[in-house]
């Protein structure tokens, strides 16, 4: 049997309660048999005792390379995901949620938010959720005022809503296409971090991740515009870490590479494009949101304290540097 690394004889130890038995002063061999029976009693007490402390050891303080949920936990914490009814909101709302949070969920149309409220529920985690346009502001302050109603405050926000209507020659972009982007994937999340860091700082403190791309570092031909924006976001994070660090408020960013979602499947279902791109990866596939998820939340809980103002590039191995 082996215990945290050390291997236990059982048969050496049932020896030597023998021979502790033989050398006690017993005048009979049938005495001595009782003195052996009585101590293999005591011993298998003692075994079930041992075992329950090692159990309740393991538990407490997990051995290495044993994960503790308890280190993670984000129970207590209410969490604000935007753009949350599929693909990486959605995987980051789960995350966020199999840790002990209660997410928030939102979407511009009800019957989104229905389904993805639904799927959470499923999972036996606990969600609120609400339609939300985040490029509104009325929209992003009912958001904020109904988490509060409902949920008592604010802990998390994941910054993850983004449009792309711009396909194509950054020179034959327009006027409306800029400031539609720039509205939503940049200007809105400032604007949520805004509305929420007051009640953050009320909880003693918070995390902001904003969702950028891999292509904030490495901008792709058909969507400048949206590249542009992405580059802004780690402009942002790294604008608000030392502000809000005083109040114990860390700001984080993750950059995705190309990710099996609804939004980017103009390129992932493009095989010319994809085959391409497999050419820069280390890991030749291209990512699952749930790859996203769980970043985030890492970057959420107490293992990442000591990180602020960075940006995770989860790209499966391109090198990504400004």
């Amino acid at each position: 049997m082996r215990l945290l690394g050390f291997y236990f004889d059982s048969e050496m130890f049932t020896r030597k309660l023998l021979n502790k038995a033989t050398l006690l002063d017993v005048p009979s061999t049938k005495s001595r048999v009782s003195s052996f029976v009585q101590l293999n009693a005591w011993f298998c007490m003692n075994c079930k005792v041992m075992l329950s402390s090692v159990f309740r050891c393991l538990r407490t303080y997990p051995v290495a390379g044993q994960r503790s949920m308890s280190q993670s936990s984000l129970v207590g914490k209410v969490a604000i995901v935007t753009a949350s009814t599929d693909g990486i909101g959605l995987a980051a709302a789960q995350a966020l949620g199999k840790r002990g949070a209660h997410v928030v969920v939102s979407s511009r149309r009800q019957p989104n938010v229905d389904k993805a409220v639904a799927l959470l529920q499923s999972q036996s985690i606990r969600v609120t959720g609400t339609t939300c346009n985040v490029g509104n502001g009325e929209d992003r302050e009912k958001l904020v005022q109904m988490t509060l109603d409902q949920c008592g405050g604010i802990d998390i926000l994941v910054s993850n809503a983004a449009v792309n209507p711009f396909l194509g020659n950054i020179m034959d972009s327009t006027e409306d296409v800029w400031d539609k982007i720039l509205s939503i994937n940049v200007k809105s999340a400032f604007l949520m971090t805004k509305l929420v860091v007051p009640h953050m700082e009320k909880r003693g403190g918070g995390n902001v991740v904003f969702v950028s791309s891999v292509a904030g570092y490495q901008p792709m031909q058909a969507l400048g515009p949206y590249s542009v924006s992405k580059t802004a976001l780690l402009g942002l994070t790294r604008a608000l870490a030392p502000e809000l660090a005083h109040s114990n408020i860390r700001v984080n960013c993750v950059a995705p590479g190309i990710i099996k979602t609804r939004f980017s499947s103009v390129l992932w279902r493009n095989e010319e494009i994809i085959d391409e791109f497999k050419k820069q990866l280390s890991i030749k596939r291209i990512g699952e949101p749930e790859e996203i998820g769980g970043v985030i939340a890492f970057l959420c809980s107490e293992e990442a304290s000591y990180i602020t103002g960075e940006t995770i590039t989860v790209t499966g191995g391109i090198g990504c540097r400004l």
